[in-house]
C-alpha cells in the first residue's frame, strides 16, 4: 500500500518541477510513511509515498527496468508476483529487487498495455514509456486503489487522492452540482465523476494512455460475465468454493510484516479467520469494533469465532463522542461520503495499526453470493408483479410512505416501506429503491429552486438503471449481484476500506475479491446463491464443517452505526448547529425550512432520517474543510 503521483507536460513549456512533485507526495504521508521516492526527468515527474510491506530493504520506488526506459511506481499488492517473476526471468528479463512491483516494469515490457491481463491482485499504478514518451495508468480489476486524474494547461496529473491534486500550485477546480446530486442520492459521488468538474476518476478495470501529442485513450480490460456456467452439483460446487478461496487467502498471508484480520463476527470475516486459522502455524491476530448499544454491536459473535479458532483476539468500542473525529474523517475521503460506517471503519483500522500492518477482511461476500436483504425482497416483488395496477394509486403510495418508522436497525416497517413502495416500479427502478438514501421525492423537497434547476438535465437513477440493464447476467438476481458489483462494491465499500485503512497506514486485503474467485462465484448457478429465501446457501455449505453453528444460523446484521440515536440525543444540538447555520444556508443547495423539518421530525422520533442528516452533515464539512479552508 502507498501513494503514488505524477505530472506529464506533454505540450506544456518546460520540465517538470521537483517541488510540485514534493508537494503532492506530501499530500499523500499517511499513505506511506515509511519512505519517499520520485522520477524527474524532462516533461514527465513521479512521486511515491511508501507502505513497506514486501521487500523492505531494496523495494523503493521508483521501479524500473534493465535500461531504464520503463519507470514504474506502484499502489497495492501483486500477490502472483513469485510465479510472474519466475516467467519472466526464463524469458531472460533480469531483476535487482525482490518487490512485486519491479514485475510489473517487465511484464509492460513484453506486454505492453496487456500487462495488466497477467496481475492478481488490487492496484493503481503508472508506467512512464521512455522511448515511446508514453504514460500508462491502470486500476484493478474491481477497484480496490483509487487513482483521480485531470488535465490541465498542457498537462496531465494524477495521484491515489484528490489532495495531492489539490496541491498541484495554482489549481483550484471547480464543484461539480452534477456530483452533489448523485452524492444525495446514493452517499458517494460514483466513477468517473468526483466532485470537482475538472477531476476524474480512472473507472476500475481501465487503463488511461497518454502519448505526447497528449492524445487520451482509456480501455476497459475485465468485466466480470455471469453467463457461462460450469455443470456442478452442490457438493462438487462447495468444493470448488472451498479450494478457490483457500488458495486466495494463502496467497494473501505473503507479507514481511505482522498480520492479522478483521473480524465482525458474521459469515464472511469468520470464513477467512478460520482459513487463516488453517493456514497458519501461529494464532491469527484478530480485531474487532462494537458499540455500547447492543442492536448494533456484533461484539460477542466475534468473540465466539476468536474462541472457536483460538485468535489473538481484541476489540474497540466505538462511543458517541467519538463523533468529534468526523472532520478529520473527511479531510482523508477527499470528496463528500455519506456511509456513516466510515466512522467504525476509521476506529478498527487506527487499534488494528497498533499490532499489525497487514489485515484481510470478509468485503465482497455478499455481493458473491447474495448476502443482502434486498436481493431477496427483490426476488420476492418480482413475484408479486401482479400487484402492480394496486400499488400505482398514488393515494395509496401516499399512505404507506407516510408511516412513521423510528429505528433503523432490525426494523420491519421500515424495510416494508421500501418494499411496498418499489414493487410498482420496473426491475432497475426497484432495486434503486434499495440504494437511494434520499430519492427523488425526498430530493425534490430539498433541493432550492436554483439547484433544482441547475441538475434538472441529470437523472441520477439512471446511473444504476443503465448498469443493470447492460449486466453480463442470464437472470434477474444475476443482474442485481452485477449491478453491486460494478457500482456500490467498488464506489462505496471499497473507497471506506481504502482510506480507513491508509488513514492509518495499515493495509487491507480481501480474498473475496479475488478476480479468478470472483469468476467462479459467477459461474455458479444463482440458486446456489439464493436458494429459497436462505442467502450464501453455497458458501455456508462449503464452510459448515469448520464454522460454529451459531455463525451459520445467525442472520444478515450489516455495520450499521446507532447514529439515528445519537442525532436524538448526545449529537442532536450538533447535527442542529451544523445544518442550520448561515454558511450552510448559504451554499445554495438546499431548502433550510426542509432540513430544519427533517432535524425536528428526527429528532421527535415520528420519522428515522438518521442517514440523510449524516450525509447532508459530510457534505456541508466538506465544504468546510476544503472550499473554506477550515483547519482539521
Amino acid at each position: 500500500m502507498c501513494g503514488i503521483c505524477g505530472i506529464y507536460n506533454f505540450s506544456s513549456p518546460g520540465p517538470v518541477l521537483p517541488e510540485n512533485i514534493e508537494k503532492m507526495c506530501q499530500a499523500l504521508v499517511h499513505r506511506g510513511p515509511d519512505d519517499r521516492g520520485s522520477h524527474i526527468s524532462g516533461p514527465i515527474g513521479l512521486g511515491h509515498r511508501r507502505l513497506s510491506i514486501i521487500d523492505l530493504q531494496t523495494g523503493q520506488q521508483p521501479i524500473y527496468n534493465e535500461d531504464k526506459s520503463v519507470v514504474v511506481i506502484f499502489n497495492g499488492e501483486i500477490y502472483n508476483f513469485p510465479e510472474l517473476r519466475q516467467q519472466l526471468s526464463a524469458k531472460g528479463h533480469c531483476f535487482y529487487t525482490q518487490t512485486d512491483t519491479e514485475v510489473v516494469a517487465h511484464l509492460y515490457e513484453e506486454y505492453g498495455r496487456d500487462c495488466v491481463k497477467h496481475l492478481r491482485g488490487m492496484f493503481a499504478f503508472a508506467v512512464w514509456d521512455e522511448k515511446n514518451r508514453k504514460l500508462l495508468l491502470a486500476r484493478d480489476r474491481v477497484g480496490k486503489k483509487p487513482l483521480v486524474y485531470a488535465i490541465r494547461n498542457g498537462a496531465l496529473v494524477f495521484a491515489s487522492e484528490l489532495k495531492a491534486l489539490l496541491a498541484w500550485p495554482g489549481f483550484q477546480p471547480g464543484i461539480d452540482p452534477e456530483a452533489i446530486h448523485y452524492f444525495i442520492t446514493y452517499q458517494y459521488v460514483p466513477s468517473p465523476l468526483t466532485i470537482f468538474k475538472e477531476i476524474r476518476k480512472l473507472p476500475p478495470a481501465s487503463i488511461l494512455e497518454c502519448s505526447a501529442d497528449g492524445k487520451i485513450e482509456i480501455y476497459r480490460y475485465w468485466d466480470l460475465d455471469f453467463r457461462p456456467k460450469i455443470k456442478v452439483n452442490e457438493t462438487e460446487a462447495a468444493e470448488l468454493v472451498r479450494e478457490k478461496l483457500t488458495a486466495a487467502v494463502k496467497m494473501r498471508l505473503l507479507s514481511d510484516v505482522p498480520l492479522g484480520a478483521f473480524l465482525s463476527g458474521g459469515l464472511d470475516s469468520s470464513i477467512i479467520v478460520g482459513l487463516m486459522s488453517c493456514l497458519s502455524s501461529q494464532p491469527v491476530k484478530t480485531f474487532s469494533i462494537g458499540f455500547e448499544e447492543d442492536d448494533f454491536s456484533e461484539i460477542g459473535y466475534a468473540c465466539l469465532v476468536a474462541k472457536h479458532f483460538k485468535t489473538q483476539h481484541q476489540e474497540f468500542i466505538v462511543k458517541p463522542n467519538t463523533i468529534e473525529i468526523l472532520p478529520k474523517l473527511v479531510w482523508h475521503y477527499n470528496e463528500p461520503f455519506g456511509d456513516s460506517s466510515a466512522l467504525p471503519s476509521y476506529y478498527v483500522a487506527r487499534e488494528t495499526k497498533r499490532f499489525v500492518t497487514v489485515a484481510l477482511n470478509g468485503d465482497g461476500g455478499d455481493e458473491n453470493f447474495a448476502g443482502y436483504l434486498r436481493y431477496r425482497a427483490n426476488m420476492l416483488a418480482a413475484r408479486l408483479d401482479f400487484l402492480k395496477p394496486l400499488l400505482a394509486n398514488s393515494a395509496l403510495q401516499k399512505v404507506i410512505g407516510s408511516l412513521p418508522h423510528r429505528e433503523h436497525q432490525k426494523n420491519r416497517l421500515r424495510a416494508f416501506k421500501r418494499f411496498a413502495l418499489a414493487l410498482g416500479e420496473t426491475p432497475a427502478r426497484r432495486n434503486i429503491a434499495w440504494h437511494c438514501i434520499f430519492d427523488q421525492q425526498y430530493q425534490s423537497q430539498l433541493y432550492s429552486d436554483s439547484f433544482k434547476q441547475t441538475v434538472a438535465a441529470t437523472d441520477s437513477y439512471q446511473y444504476l438503471t443503465a448498469v443493470f440493464n447492460q449486466a453480463r447476467a442470464g437472470n434477474f438476481l444475476e443482474q442485481l449481484l452485477y449491478t453491486d458489483i460494478m457500482t456500490y462494491l467498488p464506489e462505496d465499500l471499497l473507497v471506506k476500506m481504502d482510506i480507513a485503512c491508509m488513514a492509518n497506514s495499515l493495509e487491507a486485503r480481501s480474498p473475496f475479491l479475488d478476480h479468478e474467485f470472483m469468476e467462479l462465484a459467477a459461474s455458479l448457478p444463482a440458486q446456489m446463491k439464493l436458494k429459497g429465501q436462505q442467502s450464501k446457501y453455497i458458501l455456508k455449505k462449503a464452510f459448515a464443517p469448520i464454522l460454529p453453528p451459531e455463525i451459520l444460523k445467525r442472520g444478515k446484521m450489516g455495520f450499521g452505526v446507532p447514529i439515528e440515536k445519537w442525532f436524538r440525543r448526545e449529537l442532536k444540538d450538533y447535527v442542529r448547529d451544523i445544518l442550520l447555520s448561515q454558511r450552510s444556508s448559504q451554499r445554495g443547495y438546499f431548502r433550510r425550512e426542509f432540513v430544519e423539518k427533517l432535524i425536528q421530525q428526527h429528532a421527535a422520533g415520528k420519522m428515522n432520517h438518521g442517514y440523510r442528516l449524516w450525509s447532508l452533515l459530510n457534505l456541508e464539512l466538506w465544504h468546510r474543510i476544503f472550499i473554506d479552508g477550515e483547519k482539521v
